[in-house]
């Protein structure tokens, strides 16, 4: 049982899948619902102070090396985009923009694009930590009543 919670813990944690991938999974493992999110949320956020903190200095670090400068580069925009976009819908409502971009479980959202946004936006740490938390957990909520009902009657 602890290996099935700590493979949803660690898939929370990967870009691009993140708590979005980890609940239906832990629904497939048929682990409980509740403990689930909370270990998946756990993992989720896990790394967002590394992000917002770090992640924008070692693209801008690594964007003109030459093995990992397009990967790097190709971050930076995709951070880049998700903030001009957060930045034009919200503008003063920016903290409700990024609460929704990343709980809103759509590909090339969550809380690794987000956080990165927020950081590039220069937003303050303590809001951008809240709206990613905030949006973490209704993704969470969407997701688990999707897995819920599609492996109910599995």
């Amino acid at each position: 049982m602890f290996g099935k919670y700590l493979w949803i813990f660690l898939i929370s944690m990967v870009p691009l899948i993140e708590l979005r991938g980890a609940i239906p999974v832990s629904q497939y493992l048929e682990l409980p619902l509740l403990q689930s999110y909370i270990i998946c949320i756990i993992g989720n956020m896990l790394p967002v102070p590394f992000i917002f903190f770090l992640a924008r200095k070692v693209l801008e670090w690594g964007a003109d090396k030459p093995v990992i400068g397009k990967f790097f580069t190709f971050c930076l925009e995709k951070g880049h985009k998700g903030g001009e976009k957060l930045q034009a819908k919200a503008g003063r409502g920016l903290f409700l923009a990024l609460l929704l971009f990343v709980g809103i479980p759509v590909p090339g959202t969550g809380a690794w694009t987000g956080t990165l946004a927020a950081s590039i936006l220069d937003m303050d740490f303590k809001s951008s930590v809240i709206a990613v938390l905030l949006g973490v957990m209704l993704a969470g909520v969407i997701m688990g009543l999707v897995s819920f009902g599609v492996f109910s009657f599995v």
